[in-house]
């Protein structure tokens, strides 16, 4: 008897380690054992699950002998600037949830921001601050207060003639933003004559930047003793860089489909009274007030208070087209 009831629990303790080992096996062998009816009933349903595995980690691309930016060489043929070059490109290489994120932004940013800058005489390379700045959100706002693509404080903002207000806010209008920075940019190298010192303070100051230069005998930003966040800034933009012109370096293979794209406005509308309900005003053309928002993120709340004398130009979204572009991938 006493046989007979430790063979029954023997069968039941087997097939219950049967059993756990059963449900718990790894995703990857569910997929080989089921593999003849998943493809037959779904197709891809295989390929699905193939696609979670992790790729190996990227290799980190090697420190340039030199790079040019801004028409201007800079060589990394000192033991201090090859080091500090190679962190950022650690950093790139393994931030990847930033940098895919910057790599899908692009292709809708730049193409606004490079007529501009030409327009201005600005070097074209000088549009991966906004990288550093903001990874090309057009939303971004730090925590000391600075907005936009180009990361204006409030006042530094208004000095270079954008519109803070509680309604309006146009350090994060696309347009105006990067014509003020154009004209931070042009006065810092009036005062520097080099891009890249003209970068750093962008970041430290044109102030900062003069004292430092002065007080170590040095031109340049890059042979300057700065605080680690402007001196960092620099490599990052270079790095930047290198990154948007060459993405396959870091490990990202992104097709037109990966991309987010710029898909211009259906139509602008100059107002020069103010809105009491831009709901109101967004459905008056076929679109909604989250639409509208996002295709002005200048307008900061749901009404617009309109400064005296002054006529604004909201963009109407192109829905449609929008729609058709999704159909076509």
């Amino acid at each position: 008897m006493k046989r007979a009831v430790s063979a029954v629990l023997f069968v039941i303790l087997f097939a219950a380690v049967g059993y756990l080992f059963w449900v718990t096996r790894p995703v990857t062998c569910l997929a080989k054992s089921a593999s003849d009816t998943a493809a037959a009933v779904t197709g891809d349903s295989v390929r699905i699950i193939e696609r979670t595995v992790v790729p190996a980690s990227p290799r980190i691309p090697e420190v340039p002998a030199f790079m040019v930016f801004a028409g201007d060489t800079i060589r990394f043929d000192r033991f201090d600037l090859r080091e500090r070059m190679d962190r950022e490109l650690i950093a790139f290489t393994y931030g990847h949830t930033n940098s895919l994120l910057m790599l899908k932004r692009s292709a809708r940013i730049f193409p606004q921001i490079e007529p501009l800058l030409a327009q201005n005489g600005v070097p074209d390379d000088l549009k991966y601050l906004m990288a550093i700045e903001s990874n090309l959100s057009e939303t971004a706002v730090s925590v000391a207060g600075a907005a936009g693509l180009w990361q204006f404080m409030r006042e530094v903002g208004k000095e270079y003639g954008l519109e803070v207000a509680p309604t309006v806010d146009e350090r994060y209008h696309i347009q105006k933003e990067t014509v003020a920075a154009c004209s931070y940019l042009k006065k810092a190298h009036a005062r520097f004559g080099n891009w890249m010192t003209v970068a750093a303070s962008f970041n430290g100051g044109i102030n900062g930047i003069t004292r430092r230069r002065e007080t170590q005998r040095q031109s340049n930003a890059m042979d300057l003793y700065l605080v680690e966040e402007t001196s960092r800034y620099m490599f990052r933009i270079l790095v930047a860089k290198m990154m948007f012109e060459n993405p396959e370096l870091f490990g990202f293979e992104l097709e037109e489909r990966d991309l987010y794209p710029y898909i211009p406005p259906k139509q602008k509308v100059k107002v020069s009274e103010s809105i009491e309900d831009l709901a109101e005003f967004a459905d008056r053309y076929g679109i909604s007030y989250a639409q509208l928002r996002r295709a002005n993120p200048w307008l900061r709340d749901t009404k617009l208070v309109a400064a005296k004398g002054k006529t604004y130009e909201i963009l109407i979204p192109d829905i449609e087209a929008e729609r058709q572009y999704l159909l076509h991938l």
